[in-house]
């Protein structure tokens, strides 16, 4: 293990940390100085740190962003997809533009119906429910509720397992970009279309 003491937390260190995690310069010397230098422990207290961060920013109006589309490679199926943050500057990035991307190909994969399991309409979920019911009749209530969730994995955007990692939801993806990015980002609509639908 590298370990260094603050002095000696060197400049291709703290770029180094800088390159793995996108955070500021001082963010990350601190994060190494407390970290006694060790780059693996510093990019998971800068993780912790960020997702605290994007927390308190989930409640910021995002205004500013961009539209993105994303048509498959043959021209049958795509979507398009509006990504919002706080400010011009930010919507400009080529990270952001990356997550814009991400987000039209996750919805061109996936097909999701909603945004995120708050806007499915509450008559949606109960037809649902009740369909669910009626096909495990007999089982437990826990069977209903477990197919209930899945549904909404299925349909809400932001629920939905992320198609270049699937061990992470869309909504992950989203706040680790809040915390890099110091902004807030929504996804405030999308639509998908396929060829003869």
């Amino acid at each position: 293990m590298n370990r260094k003491t603050a002095v000696e937390i060197s400049t291709d260190l703290v770029r180094e940390l800088r390159a793995r995690t996108g955070a500021g310069v001082m963010d990350c010397r601190a994060a190494l100085q407390q970290a006694g230098g060790d780059l693996d422990k510093a990019a998971e207290l800068l993780r912790v740190k960020g997702l605290a961060t994007a927390a308190k920013k989930a409640g910021r109006i995002a205004t500013e962003g961009l539209v993105e589309a994303y048509i498959h490679t043959g021209g049958r199926v795509g979507a398009i997809v509006e990504v919002n943050c706080e400010t011009d500057f930010v919507a400009r990035t080529e990270e952001f533009k990356r997550l814009a991307r991400d987000l039209a190909m996750q919805v061109t994969a996936a097909a999701p119906q909603y945004v995120s399991r708050e806007s499915i309409p509450a008559d949606a979920v109960d037809a649902m429910r009740r369909q669910f019911s009626a096909e495990l009749a007999g089982k437990p209530a826990a069977a209903v509720d477990g197919r209930l969730e899945k549904w909404i994995q299925d349909v809400a955007l932001l629920e939905q397992p992320f198609i270049r990692d699937e061990s992470r939801h869309v909504r992950d993806i989203i706040t680790e970009a809040i915390a890099r990015l110091g902004e807030n980002v929504q996804v405030r609509r999308f639509a998908r279309f396929k060829l003869g639908e």
